[in-house]
């Protein structure tokens, strides 16, 4: 079962595709974790990773969608092992969805669900902010955009590139929605009922 995880910046993501892993098997795709492997991989690919991310410049789709190829060949070669894939933080932008849907009809591979976690702005300023100054006051690590201007910046960023994706995979009849501001256990059990 392959599914996309949508949702704002600090909706629960992450953490949610963690559990996926571990209850499921499946496997989460993490742009940034993989743009970051494949930087130090020394494969091509990674050659072409590590020269655009050295000139500060965004790495493209193309080279995502590449890196994504990768992954999901390698399963194949693999013996599909994977119970699953799940794409977090992949695709932003309609551009990239419908490059994913088309690399992934192209490996015969279906997308079974778009999971969005929907939240109230207000309230995950709120929690991301008190969050991070708990930490703090423990003295554990905190993210420097843990804030609340970087959070609104990252917010606008959102809702300009992604939020059209909603519509998108409504459209399609792949979206569920879940609310996201539920407790982790909660959000959780809802998302096992939309994987059904």
């Amino acid at each position: 079962m392959n599914i996309i995880l949508l949702g704002p910046p600090g909706a629960g993501k992450g953490t949610q595709a963690q559990r996926l892993v571990e209850e499921r098997g499946m496997v989460q795709l993490s742009t940034g974790d993989m743009l970051r492997a494949a930087r130090t991989s020394g494969t091509e690919m990674g050659k072409k990773v590590a020269e655009v991310m050295d000139r500060g410049d965004l790495v493209t789709d193309e080279i995502v969608i590449g890196l994504i190829r990768e992954q999901l060949e390698g399963d194949a070669v693999d013996g599909g092992g994977a119970a699953g894939f799940i794409f977090d933080g992949f695709p932003r932008t309609l551009a990239q969805a419908d490059a994913l849907g088309a690399l992934l009809k192209e490996l015969d591979q279906p997308l079974d669900r778009v999971i969005e976690l929907e939240v109230n702005d207000d309230v995950l300023v709120d929690r991301i902010v008190g969050r991070a100054a708990e930490a703090a006051a423990k003295g554990e690590p905190v993210r420097a955009d843990d804030n609340e201007e970087s959070l609104k910046v990252r917010l606008l960023a959102y809702y300009k590139q992604t939020s059209p994706l909603i519509g998108y995979y409504y459209a399609k009849g792949d979206l569920v929605s879940v609310d996201g501001l539920a407790s982790m256990d909660e959000v959780a059990a809802s998302i096992k009922d939309a994987l059904v």
